[in-house]
């Protein structure tokens, strides 16, 4: 399965975002108990699922990572002090909210954090999937839901996930885990007042780099960027995501 690299819209699976908003990162068309898939060829149907920018005035260093706090002050998060966050990353929605992108030293958008945004999901067809990595995240429980980090896939090689959208994503989710063989499109949002946030990106092998995988198949890619120290530092901040002060 091959994609190409970019910057697009949220898949269609991730529905409707507020008027006004910009697009989240991604490849074109296309409890701490932590689970790991090994990085082996993308699983079959049958298999079990499982612009650069100046650091921001509100990052404060702390050893080798800073703590980023979003200008609305809701929310903060640890990265690596290389990184770079650009705060307002676009308009931001009626009504206010966070909009930051995360940038690593070479400028290129590893995250996008987003908040007060109005979401939808129509599930018309599932596909096989396979969840990478899983974790809850108490810090950001609401009304007695937890969300999680997630990082994970859809389709293989011998069934597409989803045409024209990215097959691989990671970020922090509150739907319900899949059951079954099969998964409805990825919905990568959490519930986060007033409505709904997203602090995550799809998998682009353009920004993602995997070192010797370059011509591997996208799903195979996807699961040896587990492996790189970029994706863990991703994972770090992402993980990390909680109410500021």
């Amino acid at each position: 399965m091959r994609r190409s690299g970019g910057l697009v819209p949220a898949l269609i699976l991730v529905g409707a975002v507020v008027a006004g908003c910009g697009p989240q990162a991604g490849p074109p068309a296309a409890s701490p108990t932590t689970t790991a898939a090994s990085a082996s060829p993308a699983p079959s149907a049958t298999s079990s699922p499982i612009e650069t920018a100046s650091p921001a005035p509100a990052a404060t260093t702390r050893g080798s990572l800073k703590t980023f706090t979003t200008a609305d002050g809701q929310l903060a998060f640890d990265l690596p002090a290389t990184w770079s966050v650009r705060d307002p990353a676009g308009e931001l929605p009626e009504g206010g909210g966070a909009f930051a992108e995360v940038t690593n030293e070479a400028g290129r958008p590893m995250a996008t954090l987003r908040t007060n945004m109005a979401t939808g999901s129509t599930c018309l067809e599932k596909y096989p999937y396979a969840v990478l990595e899983s974790q809850e995240l108490p810090a950001l429980a609401q009304d007695g839901e937890t969300p999680r980090f997630i990082y994970e896939t859809r389709g293989n090689a011998a069934t597409p996930g989803p045409a024209d959208t990215p097959a691989a994503a990671y970020g922090i989710v509150s739907v319900p885990a899949p059951t079954g063989d099969l998964a409805c499109p990825m919905f990568h949002f959490f519930t986060w007042p007033p409505t709904a946030a997203m602090f995550g990106a799809f998998y682009n092998p353009e920004n993602n780099r995997t070192p010797g995988a370059g011509s591997l198949p996208y799903l195979e890619q996807a699961r040896r960027y587990m492996d790189t120290t970029e994706y863990q530092n991703i994972r770090r901040m992402i993980t990390s995501l909680r109410p500021a002060g």
